[in-house]
Formats: C-alpha cells, sequence, structure tokens
C-alpha cells in the first residue's frame, strides 16, 4: 500500500445556496456570533426540539459517510450534506459561522478538524472525518464520526476503533453530580494505553440554541476544571485521539487543522444531554 502525500488544499466551489424559506441562525452573514449569556441547562422543550435537529445531523452523517468513497471529492461530500439538510428544512449550521464557507467539515488523514471541502479526492486507504451540525427549529444538533475508505491499514482502522471507543467511554462518565472533568481524564487514560495523542486546543463544547455556548469540555485530565454536571446541561464530547503528537500547525486558511508530525488522526462526535441518571445522547440517526 502506497503512503499518502500529505494534503495541501484544493480548489473550492462557491457558497451553496440555502432555501429563502430556511431559518438561518443569527450569526450567518456577521463576523461573529451574539456571546450566550444564557444557562447551560436546557428546559424539556428545547432538549426535545434538539433531539430532533440532532437526529437530523446524524443522518446526514451517516448519509455522508456512504458517500466517502475512492474517486469522491469532500466537494460532494459536502454537497450530500447540503442537499439532505436544506430537503429538511434545516439550515447547515457551519455555512456561514465565522465565515466558514461550506456546510460541513471534511478532515481527512492528518487533519485533526475544520478541513474545508474542496476539489482533494478522496483515495483507496484514506481516513475522513465529516463533521455536520444541523440548526433547526431554533436549535443546533452537532455530531461527526470517521470513516473508512477502502482498504484502510490495521493502524489506521484501530486508530478509527478507539476512537470512537474512547468517545463512548467518555459519554459513560457522564453523571449529575460529577465534576465535567471526568469525561477528560477517562478519554486519556483510554488513548494513552495505546501511546496515541489526545489533541488539548480543540474541545468538546456547550450547545443548544447556540453552536458553541462557551462550556468548555476538554478531552484531556484538566483538574483545575471545576464545573458540575447537572441534569438538563447539553454539550458535545467529540475527542480528537492521534498516532503521534497533540500538537499541531494550522493552514493559512484559518481553519484547517493539521497534526504538527503529520501522523494520521481521527475523531467522533455526539450532542448529549445529562439526565438524572447519567446521559442521553441527542444525534442518533
Amino acid at each position: 500500500m502506497t503512503v499518502r502525500a500529505p494534503q495541501v488544499p484544493g480548489k473550492q466551489s462557491p457558497w451553496r445556496a440555502v432555501p429563502a424559506s430556511i431559518v438561518r441562525p443569527e450569526y450567518v452573514g456577521k463576523k461573529r456570533p451574539k456571546e450566550w449569556r444564557g444557562s447551560h441547562v436546557q428546559t424539556a422543550e428545547t432538549i426535545e426540539k434538539m433531539r430532533v435537529a440532532g437526529r437530523l445531523a446524524a443522518q446526514a452523517t451517516q448519509l455522508a459517510g456512504e458517500h466517502c468513497k475512492p474517486g469522491a471529492t469532500t466537494d460532494e461530500i459536502d454537497r450530500v450534506v447540503h442537499d439532505f439538510l436544506c430537503d429538511h428544512g434545516a439550515y447547515p449550521s457551519t455555512l456561514g459561522y465565522k465565515g466558514f464557507p461550506k456546510s460541513c467539515c471534511t478532515s481527512l488523514n492528518e487533519v485533526i478538524c475544520h478541513g474545508i471541502p474542496d476539489s482533494t479526492v478522496i483515495e483507496d486507504g484514506d481516513i475522513i472525518n465529516v463533521d455536520v451540525t444541523a440548526f433547526l427549529n431554533g436549535v443546533h444538533g452537532d455530531t461527526d464520526a470517521t470513516f473508512l475508505v477502502g482498504d484502510v491499514s490495521e493502524e489506521a482502522r484501530l486508530l478509527v476503533e478507539r476512537t470512537h471507543e474512547a468517545m463512548m467511554r467518555g459519554i459513560r462518565a457522564v453523571a449529575p453530580g460529577r465534576p465535567i472533568n471526568v469525561i477528560g481524564r477517562v478519554i486519556e487514560s483510554y488513548a494513552k494505553r495505546f501511546g496515541y495523542g489526545v489533541v488539548r486546543d480543540f474541545t468538546g463544547h456547550g450547545i443548544g440554541e447556540t453552536f458553541h455556548s462557551g462550556l468548555y469540555v476538554p478531552h484531556y485530565d484538566n483538574p483545575r476544571l471545576d464545573v458540575v454536571m447537572e441534569p438538563g446541561m447539553t454539550f458535545t464530547i467529540e475527542p480528537m485521539i492521534t498516532l503521534g503528537t497533540h500538537e499541531w500547525d494550522m493552514w493559512a486558511d484559518n481553519w484547517t487543522v493539521v497534526t504538527k508530525d503529520r501522523r494520521w488522526t481521527a475523531q467522533f462526535e455526539h450532542t448529549l444531554v445529562v439526565t438524572e441518571d447519567g446521559s442521553e445522547i441527542l444525534t442518533l440517526p
């Protein structure tokens, strides 16, 4: 199997149009979103809306994964996600968020996160993360998954499987009354067993009526974090785990984040709500 050369930026297609009938998040057309001043705990009504938005985002992510085949471009993946969300009356949350030009993020191989879909061709043996957020009925649902393309090396396959397991262990650690830091502690201790790096500077976040509420959910052990989980709190868990270093470089586009050593990396993400006895995943298809 040939080793794939590191990624370089491809050519971007124009912004995709969203039907005028679809409600936009407040930040579209602005430099940055409004700062969230509300609670991190949601009402039952908001949580129900998040279930619907989350399910749609999960279905779009699954559909994107079915199109991640050798020869497809990352821009084609973006089109699939965009059309699916718009057809269901949802706005693709990333489109226009702080100027991001596409309807999902496609992060291939050594790209940690925020890869911009473009003319890059997906090849046999690649791994690709597709990150989708749907805005519907005034709330966001955010999820992502890493897909194996064709004949993937054992090393990359194990990285992807273990990253998913790391996320699930983080989710199982969620319970009211526990410090939010337990999530990162569990994820990091699992990843370290295999000598993996855990990305520190890109984290999970609070979500609801706002895309990123300011609630901070690291995937490594940060004992200084004293926030305690409470029922109704909604946030994402989205570990980014690498074969090498957790350190990173950013491309000139100010979005695409790659591992400093250019070794491969995987990520999985769910939006969840803290319940009376644990948590519920809101981004199930």
